[in-house]
């Protein structure tokens, strides 16, 4: 590799796989990015969760009802998610660095205008929290756009601990935000403006330190195309409805756990819900973050159906317990919340963050074992266009699935917001959850747990492969090249 370094932080040439030049300066170029990549990218987590903070601090005197704050999350889950997908081809087209610059100065928008609604209780409807909600989904694309600069920065044999640490930076951004709202809310309950202030703060750091430490590359590139080749497939939509019931869960609950404690607190008579919410809210979503990689550990061992497939059975054991505890309260006057009730709700949410988060990683190992049993089939390339050809379907594939796993937590704030605003009670969305969960089972036991003989005897494929879609390798719109290619694990197993 004989790359060109210039002033402008604009890198030509780059090739990470030539280890000489690699060791030579480049593994430092590499992490720099890496840092400040991860850096933007938690912060802009934690905007995009913003809300699920500030849902504890607006008391009745902001005129904002009880399902209209269910909505308020679910709006910013929802634009998150929409934009991960243009956000995984926004580095290709502008640049890694002038991406990260522009998408943490752009979130100083929706952070000053928080800071604007909740400073001035009663004077806005709901119609502007709604707005502003959206705003801040802007955060929830800066996953996409993270992974696909850092994905071009690292040598294949390096991939797999690089975006490991981007993905699990940028997740820990919703548990850290959860933090500072609990420490606000101990010190001072009537100040979430601290909060906000905060973060404009650590967006300008991010913004500036992006702009000083982080570079462009200057051949990434993007296509469109493979997502539209991959959308033809059977796969592409089951694994896209496994990740709703993963990661769709992680996020939604991240957003609306506080919400159901603080509601769950009141009605057990605790005196001040919104402190004893936040004590306990961060848990969830740390644990969840937490045990992502090792999701992808186990699904390397065992296999990414297999995990995948025990995980949903866990969460359906878990949602049980949410289902009885509700039950239990619902049988009391006013649906009164009683301690052992209390402890059901807090044990089930927080073990539905923690296998969510293992989920999380072993839904995504399934897809490059599926693309790979395919492209055996391919007639027409070579082996290493058929190589080509199974990494660029499953990065297509893991940018499909983490644009609509995330519209799953749209859909766990919208029926927790129907469930209360029907029965003042959650337990009839627990039993939602619960029915998902079972048919995700069934579809993961069905078509990626069974044998390997499942995978070997479905349909392959018989969509033509164009050049565009066997072209080069660096055109992935989100890719792991480790996570693309199986290990012997997976392949053993699967």
């Amino acid at each position: 590799m004989s790359y060109t370094y210039t002033r402008k932080h604009h890198i030509t040439g780059w090739d990470p796989e030539d280890r000489q030049a690699w060791d030579a300066g480049g593994a430092q170029i590499a992490k720099r990015n890496l840092v400040w990549s991860i850096i933007c990218e938690h912060i802009g987590f934690s905007i995009w969760s913003l809300f699920s903070v500030m849902v504890l601090f607006m008391s009745p005197k902001y005129g904002i009802s009880l399902d209209q704050k269910f909505a308020i999350t679910a709006t910013a889950t929802f634009v998150g998610a929409c934009l991960r997908i243009p956000y995984t081809q926004a580095t290709a087209k502008f640049g890694g660095r002038n991406w990260a610059i522009f998408s943490a100065v752009v979130l100083l928008i929706p952070t000053g205008l928080v800071l604007m609604l909740m400073m001035n209780p009663g004077k806005f409807g709901f119609g502007w929290f709604l707005f502003v909600a959206a705003l801040t989904g802007l955060g929830g694309g800066n996953f996409a756009s993270s992974m696909t600069n850092i994905n071009a920065f690292f040598p294949h044999r390096l991939k797999g601990w690089a975006l490991g640490l981007n993905a699990g930076g940028g997740n820990l951004g919703v548990p850290v935000i959860q933090l500072i709202g609990l420490l606000v809310i101990w010190l001072s309950s009537d100040k979430p403006e601290i909060v906000c202030a905060i973060y404009l703060v650590a967006l300008a750091f991010a913004a500036i330190g992006a702009a000083i430490f982080m570079d462009n590359l200057d051949h990434q590139t993007a296509s469109y195309r493979s997502m539209v080749d991959c959308l033809k497939y059977r796969d592409t939509w089951l694994i896209s409805l496994l990740y709703i019931g993963t990661f769709g869960s992680f996020i939604g609950f991240s957003f609306a756990f506080s919400q159901v404690l603080q509601i769950s607190f009141k009605s057990s008579g605790v005196g001040n819900a919104a402190l004893a919410a936040a004590q306990i809210a961060w848990i969830g979503p740390l644990l969840g973050s937490i045990a992502r990689p090792y999701g992808g550990k186990l699904a390397d061992r065992f296999g990414g159906g297999r995990i995948t497939f025990v995980c949903f059975l866990a969460m359906i054991a878990s949602s049980v317990l949410l289902v009885i505890s509700g039950m239990a309260a619902d049988a009391h006057a006013h649906h009164k919340i009683g301690t052992a009730q209390l402890i059901g709700f807090i044990v089930g949410f927080i073990l539905l963050f923690l296998i969510s988060g293992i989920a999380n990683g072993s839904v995504y190992k399934i897809i490059p074992t599926v693309f790979e049993h395919k492209a055996r089939n391919l007639t027409g390339l070579t082996t290493m266009g058929r190589v080509i050809w199974s990494r660029k379907m499953s990065g297509a594939l893991i940018g499909i699935a983490g644009a609509v796993g995330a519209l799953g937590g749209v859909g766990i704030n919208l029926v927790l917001r129907s469930s209360y605003k029907a029965n003042q009670s959650a337990t009839a969305a627990f039993w939602v959850f619960l029915a998902f969960y079972a048919i995700a089972a069934i579809i993961t036991w069905f078509f990626y747990a069974r044998s390997e003989i499942v995978l070997e005897e479905r349909e392959t494929t018989d969509i033509p492969v164009t050049g565009e879609t066997a072209g080069p390798a660096d055109a992935d719109p989100v890719v792991d090249d480790a996570e693309l290619s199986p290990s012997p694990a997976q392949g053993a197993t699967k």
